[in-house]
């Protein structure tokens, strides 16, 4: 494994995690691929491409969705390939919601797959969520 690709990937990951803490949305999709694919816990549906994520997202704000603030733990990344990595930890986030305008705290495992775009970058191309048992 390579000591470089995995600090790049660790802090691919952090700037992703402090966009959606934010509630930065151009910062945040920014990190993904075109062609990501994310599975939630709160979805029924298989969301095969960042747009369509894009628009379940822009519905959830019109329901008055927000992201308050969003931190993590237990990090692990593990290169898997040339240009591949898989990162898993956990993750606790504050949301507003219109039942919950003063937030309340979601307690997350997460799996994303990295993928090194040709301009270098680390994107996203999978994010898979599920509760923390």
């Amino acid at each position: 494994m390579s000591a470089s690709a995995e600090a790049e990937v660790r802090a691919a990951a952090a700037g992703l995690v402090a966009a959606f803490g934010a509630h930065d949305t151009h910062r945040y999709f920014a990190a993904f691929a075109e062609d990501a694919t994310f599975l939630f816990p709160t979805e029924p549906r298989f969301l095969a491409t960042r747009a369509a994520y894009e628009e379940l997202w822009r519905a959830w704000e019109a329901d008055g969705f927000r992201v308050l603030a969003c931190r993590t733990r237990d990090t692990e990344v593990r290169v898997v390939g040339e240009g591949l990595a898989v990162l898993t930890h956990r993750v606790r986030t504050r949301l507003a919601t219109k039942d919950a305008a003063d937030g309340e705290e979601l307690r997350e495992r997460e799996t994303v797959v990295f993928r090194r775009a040709p301009d270098g970058r680390w994107l996203v191309v999978h994010e898979h969520l599920s509760p923390e048992p």
